[in-house]
């Protein structure tokens, strides 16, 4: 299947497509979405739009900036470690602004690296992209808690490279956390106007060391667990977030940091890994039980030099609930947003054959309806085996 792998194949094509113990006492601020300014469509240009939610939810989205003054930065070492958050939310609809995608800063660092979209929209368009998430919005308030998922991008993508998943998800009743991990993106505006580059691409591609941003990440989301649902929590809906059913799926070497989070901190129940080589094996203990679904492109594009055996070996090591699927046609990026945005773009992106909105539609039902089982213990049918709906989706184990 095609997964990170291959950038240790083509070092000098690092920024194309890749994609980790309880943290003490905490500093942590709030901020506004840092948005550099709304971003104008450029006369004359189509205004790229993202899949809408299929839920029954509104979203609402606010944005969290997190310092974990007891750890330092693991590519920075003299800084402290910071995260960027964007939190979704079931939202009262109505409320609210439209939520900006990204900023144009966030999206010339993205498309330096991604040719094939920048041969046909401009930062601004990518930045002016329409999501269907709003800012400001009130609350759902009277259904209950809900259960949290936390989204970890691929190596040097932002989170918003997940927004239409993210936006699903919680349309179907879930408050979800995407994560930026400072340094490790193309290029995320943290507050103060910093844009803040892929520090960690200097030092995990020259000696293949790729296994540190999954043991990090997992830090990451322990301290983020720790803010959201502790005795003071950072954000203001943290009364929405039912601690007791949390999950996390990721893209790329996001995928591999849900097994890495899983295995360092029990509050994790569930995981999905998205594409995503294990650089760090799985512990041989296992997973506690807790349930993992790997869902893979397609093994017919992964290039021949390439052998990536880690998801066999992790298998065995997978201890509860599992299913190994591949998506036939579907490249590494088709989890993300990039195919869609490609294909209003009239630039079909080269590395996944199936259409943009194939690709979302099987990411998001496939996640979603995880989810659904492993969280709030509904029925999953189309996890139990093939179905003419989905003639791509292929069962390599289960």
């Amino acid at each position: 299947m095609t997964k990170i792998i291959r950038m240790l194949a083509a070092t000098a094509a690092a920024g194309l497509l890749l994609a980790g113990g309880q943290a003490p006492a905490t500093a942590a601020t709030t901020a506004p979405a840092v948005t550099g300014g709304r971003a104008e469509t450029p006369a004359g240009a189509a205004r790229l739009e993202l899949p809408r939610p299929t839920g029954a939810f509104a979203v609402g989205r606010d944005t969290l900036h997190l310092v974990d003054t007891a750890r330092k930065d693991p590519w920075v070492p003299t800084a402290d470690r910071e995260l960027l958050v964007s939190l979704y939310y079931p939202a009262v609809r109505g409320t609210g602004h439209p939520a900006p995608y990204t900023t144009v800063a966030e999206a010339r660092a993205l498309l330096a690296d991604r040719g094939e979209l920048g041969r046909y929209a401009t930062a601004e368009q990518v930045a002016a992209v329409r999501t269907h998430a709003r800012e400001g919005a009130l609350p759902r308030l009277g259904g209950g808690r809900y259960p949290l998922v936390v989204l970890s991008p691929g190596f040097t993508l932002p989170r918003s490279s997940l927004t239409a998943l993210a936006e699903d998800l919680t349309s179907r009743g879930y408050v979800v956390a995407a994560l930026d991990h400072a340094y490790e993106s193309d290029g995320t505006v943290f507050p103060g106007g910093r844009l803040l580059g892929c520090k960690a691409c200097e030092q995990v591609f020259p000696d293949r060391s790729l296994h540190r941003v999954s043991e990090a990440r997992a830090r990451d989301v322990t301290f983020l667990l720790d803010r959201l649902t502790g005795d003071r929590p950072a954000w203001r809906h943290s009364r929405l977030i039912d601690a007791r059913h949390i999950g996390m799926a990721g893209h790329s070497i996001g995928g591999a940091s849900a097994a890495a989070a899983m295995a360092a901190d029990p509050r994790v129940a569930a995981g999905v890994n998205m594409d995503g080589t294990f650089f760090a094996p799985l512990p041989e203990t296992g997973l506690g039980g807790r349930p993992f679904l790997l869902l893979g492109g397609d093994p017919a594009l992964t290039p021949p030099e390439i052998e990536d055996t880690s998801w066999a070996d992790a298998w065995p090591r997978m201890d509860g609930w599992k299913r190994w699927l591949t998506v036939t046609g579907m490249g590494h990026p088709g989890f993300t947003d990039w195919p869609v945005l490609a294909d209003a773009a009239g630039a079909p992106h080269p590395e996944t054959p199936l259409s943009g909105d194939r690709s979302q539609r099987i990411t998001r039902a496939y996640t979603g309806d995880f989810f659904d089982r492993h969280l709030k213990g509904l029925p999953a049918p189309r996890l139990d085996g093939p179905t003419a709906a989905d003639p791509e989706v292929v069962f390599q184990r289960s």
